[in-house]
């Protein structure tokens, strides 16, 4: 498959895109800094600048079958990027007739009554900004749409087992979110669902498999 991967240089875009290349995809890989992915016969840097327009961002997606949005400004620029960035590649994604989306969201952004949790306050404002892309996401849009709500990402080796919980989303380390998220490209019983994940005791396949 032909695949755009919007935050390709982030932390989780450059271990999804390496991920998506052992799979044997084609990978768009789009960021602002594009000239820091090497690019091979099969991963493809693409300037990609999320204050553009939607129009801009559909010619960049080329022929691309699906989409990821995995950047993040990391509270640099929550409105233009994480916001409004989002929306506008949900859109250009729609106007290029590209059905599956694959939407990285974080813990609790749907969840308002969530937010006072102990440690959530310094995140107040992005997971503002992600509550409201997630909502375009769900409620304007004819999309395949997948959103990943995971805890905290860590820095640490992954173990590619995980838990898929209704009500929590605890810490999990970032190769795990970037398998999880490669995994469930082709999935339809991912299609219009939010998965919260954290770490766990359960392999990733299998844990999709009971979806």
């Amino acid at each position: 498959m032909k695949i755009f991967v919007v935050g390709a240089t982030g932390r989780v875009g450059q271990k999804l895109i390496d991920f998506l290349e052992k799979q044997g995809h084609i990978v768009y890989a789009g960021a602002r800094s594009s000239e820091k992915i090497t690019e091979t016969e099969t991963i493809k840097p693409v300037f990609f600048d999320l204050h553009t327009e939607p129009e801009e961002m559909a010619a960049k997606f080329a022929d691309a079958e699906a989409v990821y949005f995995v950047a993040g400004s990391r509270g640099k620029d929550l409105l233009q990027s994480d916001l409004y960035g989002a929306v506008k590649v949900m859109q250009a994604a729609e106007s290029k007739g590209i059905k599956r989306y694959i939407h990285l969201s974080s813990a609790y952004a749907l969840e308002p009554e969530q937010w006072q949790r102990a440690g959530m306050a310094s995140l107040m404002d992005y997971t503002i900004a992600k509550f409201f892309s997630d909502r375009w996401l769900i409620d304007n849009t004819a999309l395949d749409y997948t959103i990943l709500q995971p805890g905290a990402l860590k820095e640490t080796p992954g173990s590619s087992l995980i838990e898929i919980s209704e009500t929590t989303s605890g810490a999990i380390p970032i190769e795990d979110v970037a398998v999880l998220l490669g995994e469930m490209l082709e999935r339809p019983a991912t299609y219009q669902k939010v998965i919260k994940v954290q770490a766990g005791e359960t392999p990733i396949s299998e844990a999709l498999d009971q979806l």
